[in-house]
């Protein structure tokens, strides 16, 4: 079997935005523009806080089955808590996907304006630590996060704090995955070919082998690689929207391992960040032109687009 083609998605330092933040919002633009992802290092996450995160999510896939059940919300979509092996499948796929996960939102305070549209955490008894160790891993996603629709927003030529009021209080969710050791007559792959929903997703333990983009220039696919500890930055669907596809949302998959690592379970950890539920995703007048005239005249809320593309993902029934 050949080996993927890697793709040359350029590693950016996060750093350099203290610096010369003009320069490191072109260069991440730029990426996103040729690939759709680019590969961030010195993002700010503290390894320490990164390790133990680790550690306890494989404490948590590792508990019985009945036990990660006992957090599964029949017809909640998966908004929060566990979601089971082969429930998720990619739009228009054959197969689901070989994973199952685990989804932490944002902590509201009683009373909060969207305590309607974003479900409440749930907690598991055990590992130990968790709730605490996730509330400040998320905290810090939120974070890098922030920073890098900084660089986006003066890339197309707004304000740097252009995206703080679409994303205060956002319905951004962190995602435990485990694709367990899966046999070689497997059907389907651990997660099939789609695209994200969000406006940005920020991913850890990409370093594992399967993360592949589909290129739009050659039409292959390309693996991505990154450096150990750097994080996988790839644009969503609402930023594509509101962008009117200046900056594209680019399909990728997780292929299955070659067959002597059939027997490991892969791990990671996207964050996807949301803007919050009644942000209207309007086509912004600077990504319209004469070239690219407005894909989405009508505009739609946030919490309407994401509902659309749970339906279609099986995540919530119609």
């Amino acid at each position: 079997m050949l080996d993927t083609p890697l793709a040359k998605v350029p590693t950016l330092s996060l750093n350099d935005q203290a610096t010369d933040p003009i320069a490191f919002a072109a260069a991440l633009g730029g990426s996103f523009e040729r690939f759709g992802f680019a590969i961030v290092a010195d993002h700010g996450i503290p390894r320490d806080l990164i390790d133990r995160a680790w550690r306890e999510t494989e404490a948590l896939f590792a508990l019985p089955d009945a036990e990660k059940r006992g957090y599964f919300v029949a017809g909640g979509g998966g908004a929060r808590g566990y979601t089971p092996f082969k429930t998720e499948i990619a739009k228009d796929a054959r197969h689901v996907d070989l994973k199952e996960f685990w989804h932490i939102g944002r902590e509201l305070p009683a009373g909060h304006r969207f305590a309607a549209d974003m479900a409440p955490n749930i907690w598991p008894a055990r590992p130990a630590g968790f709730r605490e160790t996730f509330l400040e891993l998320f905290t810090a996603f939120d974070h890098a996060g922030d920073r890098l629709l900084s660089a986006i927003a003066r890339h197309l030529e707004l304000e740097p704090d252009w995206f703080d009021r679409a994303v205060t209080d956002g319905n951004s969710v962190l995602r435990l995955l485990h694709y367990p050791p899966i046999p070689a007559d497997a059907e389907g792959v651990r997660a099939g070919a789609h695209e994200d929903i969000n406006l940005i997703t920020l991913l850890l333990g990409a370093e594992e082998a399967g993360l592949e983009l589909l290129d739009r220039d050659s039409g292959r696919w390309l693996a991505i690689k990154p450096p150990e500890g750097a994080m996988v930055v790839n644009v969503g669907d609402m930023l594509q929207r509101l962008t009117n596809h200046v900056l594209p949302s680019t399909t990728h998959r997780v292929v299955n391992p070659p067959p002597e690592r059939r027997g490991h379970s892969r791990y990671s950890m996207p964050f996807f960040l949301h803007p919050a539920p009644d942000f209207l995703i309007e086509t912004l007048p600077g990504c319209i032109t004469a070239g690219n005239p407005n894909r989405y005249p009508t505009p739609i809320t946030a919490h309407d687009y994401l509902h659309e593309r749970l339906v279609e993902i099986g995540l919530i029934r119609k």
